[in-house]
């Protein structure tokens, strides 16, 4: 036997022993992977529907059959402005617990620098400080959902439009991407998808997706459904070419925060410097530093300064076109 012909036959003897060793590693493990994924496909569908249920569009039918009538929005109320921040971020939390945790965290370290500075002033400014923590955290997890939720809305919209030519319905369609992408996209179109299964319109359905993204781009997407609903057209093309407008407005986006990363920089040095050298003459000279805490009026003065210049930084290198 030839050498060539023994180095061919050991090669496929080494290809068939490893897709062997591939085959049984598959049927131990990858099956119970793929019966795990299934077991909590089947606990979320629940869970999602008890979620939809409890939704207050299907408890509010006047509001409801105000949003059907084409009535104007109505002014957003405190309590209203905060679900919608906490539906935005995607926390699993009620209004009341966010404000029962901004009250503990004002009040433990209200308590704490009122203590060791001894001086109700400072302890009380340091508790306003800290009941804002908790909506701090609110905000920065409703910006990190929004910003992934936009770099997947053009995939999003393509395959929608695939689904739609392929002859399937919108519902399909919107089940599809609740299948096939990852959070925050997936839920929220599921949830979209679910609130239409429960009896839902689709035209309210779409609406309380835009609301509860709160996205520009998904309002545009939303407002292009619903022109197309009442005079007709083309629907995939027009998911294409909304697709391709968001991927373009995501693309300048991008471009935009890199331009103005410098300006966001300064501005994060800026507004950490006086509580840090603050910090600093505590420690080098603490009787030095305790003067201040005799002079309320000048924290509430400082508060108040640093609020106005973050927004008028926030103003300059955060702006919609």
């Amino acid at each position: 036997m030839s050498l060539s012909l023994l180095t061919l036959v050991a090669f496929l003897a080494a290809a068939l022993t490893v897709a062997g060793v591939y085959s049984v590693v598959t049927d131990l493990v990858l099956r119970d992977r793929s019966r795990t994924a299934d077991r909590v496909d089947a606990e979320f569908a629940p869970q999602q529907r008890a979620r939809v249920q409890r939704s207050a569009l299907f408890k509010d039918l006047g509001k409801l059959a105000a949003d059907l009538a084409g009535e104007e929005e109505r002014p957003s109320s405190p309590a209203e402005w905060l679900q919608n921040l906490i539906d935005q971020s995607g926390l699993q939390i009620s209004p009341r617990r966010l404000l029962a945790a901004a009250g503990l965290t004002a009040l433990c370290l209200g308590l704490l620098v009122g203590l060791l500075a001894r001086s109700v002033a400072g302890g009380a400014c340091v508790g306003l400080l800290g009941a804002a923590l908790p909506l701090l955290y609110v905000h920065l997890q409703r910006r990190r959902r929004s910003d992934k939720l936009l770099a997947q809305l053009p995939d999003a919209l393509e395959l929608m439009a695939r689904a739609i030519r392929a002859g399937q319905t919108m519902s399909q369609a919107l089940q599809s991407i609740a299948d096939e992408f990852e959070a925050p996209i997936g839920p929220e179109f599921a949830y979209c998808y679910e609130q239409q299964n429960l009896g839902l319109p689709p035209e309210i359905a779409y609406q309380d997706l835009a609301r509860r993204t709160g996205l520009l781009e998904v309002k545009i997407f939303i407002l292009a459904m619903l022109v197309q609903r009442q005079t007709g057209g083309n629907l995939s093309e027009l998911l294409e070419k909304l697709a391709t407008v968001v991927r373009e407005r995501f693309r300048v986006k991008g471009k935009i925060r890199v331009l103005t990363a410098e300006g966001r920089a300064q501005a994060v040095v800026l507004q950490a410097m006086p509580p840090l050298v603050f910090i600093l003459m505590l420690i080098l000279n603490r009787k030095y530093a305790e003067i201040l805490f005799q002079h309320p009026n000048y924290l509430i003065g400082l508060g108040v300064s640093m609020a106005i210049g973050a927004l008028w930084i926030r103003r300059i290198v955060n702006f919609e076109f």
